[in-house]
């Protein structure tokens, strides 16, 4: 994956790893689980997705 100069001004380059997320249709919104524990994390409270998380299929 390509590196977006400059370097250390704070901003995250590629995917979170070791999170996904999925949308929940009955509330209409994003939520994100932690690979690891398979535990919920945080629910989106806009319809729009979580940057950078990939999503479960």
């Amino acid at each position: 994956m390509a590196t977006n100069p400059p370097a250390g001004d704070g901003h995250r380059n590629g995917a979170v790893r070791d999170r996904s997320q999925a949308f929940n249709p009955r509330i209409d919104r994003w939520v994100k689980r932690d690979d690891s524990t398979g535990r919920f994390m945080d629910v989106k409270s806009n319809t729009r997705p979580f940057k950078g998380v990939r999503r479960e299929k």
